[in-house]
């Protein structure tokens, strides 16, 4: 899809079934076509998707939340799984090509991909000459949760590699409510879903798109906010998410979801009874 100059893909690591405790197992696309009727899929457990942004300029190649990154490690059982170097190779792009990695935060379930165990179970990066940019509010309160009970259900923090890559000054922190890498870029910090949860904006040739992270992770989440049991602070997230959507409505922007089942991009407007509602872009 282009945005103004931008080339912005969706890349899928395919569909996952999120249980209480945070762990996550791969789910046959199949149980899809029959929700309603599956025991444990909105009763017990969670289906999403997985699905890390590429952005492409002419000068650079980002990620943006570089997923689970299954398959990734030595030894792992999910060689055949789609991950964030099965997803590149679709378009001709190695991991050394990635310039720009942001971290909408680092719950694992975003963050994981950014790091690999090597075959001499080494920790390395995924993409070696990429910058990777989150926001400190973000990393200082993953640290603050170490050794901590996870009291919110859902994808929580696992730090283990990410300390090496921090150690190695491969992150960079991000101190600004906006930031801009790069020009047409830039990270709004939002809170809400953790307290240095970032959404991107894109915005090239007056065309706007944004990717919503956890603030706004499905396009059911549009109108609905269901994510009270899951976020560290529910009112910041109901505020930011407000006035985000309302100023990318403004902007007739396109909307992309990290963890949508089945419409995962559309131009955000509103209906008849002033419901968001996406239309092809």
């Amino acid at each position: 899809m282009q945005i103004g100059e931008f080339t912005v893909e969706q890349l899928s690591e395919g569909f996952f079934e999120l249980f209480e405790d945070g762990t996550f197992q791969k789910m046959e696309p199949s149980r899809l076509d029959n929700l309603k009727d599956d025991p444990n899929i909105g009763k017990f457990t969670s289906a999403i998707g997985i699905d890390p942004l590429l952005i492409q300029t002419k000068e650079k190649n980002i990620i943006v939340d570089p997923g689970l990154g299954w398959g990734l490690d030595a030894g792992s059982s999910y060689r055949n799984t789609s991950n964030i170097v099965t997803n590149l190779d679709i378009f001709e792009l190695t991991p050394e090509d990635i310039d720009i990695v942001i971290l909408t935060h680092l719950h694992f379930d975003h963050a994981a991909g950014i790091s690999y165990v090597s075959d001499d179970l080494s920790t390395l990066p995924t993409f070696p000459n990429a910058r990777y940019f989150v926001h400190r509010e973000e990393w200082e309160y993953a640290l603050s949760q170490i050794d901590q009970e996870n009291k919110l259900p859902g994808a929580g923090y696992k730090l283990d590699e990410i300390y090496k890559l921090v150690a190695e000054k491969r992150l960079h922190f991000i101190e600004e409510e906006i930031f801009s890498p790069i020009e047409g870029i830039l990270t709004i910090k939002t809170g809400g879903h953790t307290p240095g949860h970032l959404v991107v904006k894109m915005k090239s040739n007056e065309e706007v798109a944004y990717f919503m992270g956890d603030l706004v992770p499905t396009e059911y989440h549009l109108n609905h906010y269901s994510m009270k049991q899951v976020d560290t602070d529910a009112i910041q997230s109901k505020k930011a998410k407000t006035l985000l959507l309302r100023q990318a409505l403004k902007e007739n922007a396109v909307m992309f979801f990290y963890h949508s089942l089945f419409r995962k991009s559309g131009q955000l407007s509103r209906d008849q009874h002033k419901k968001y509602i996406l239309l092809n872009p």
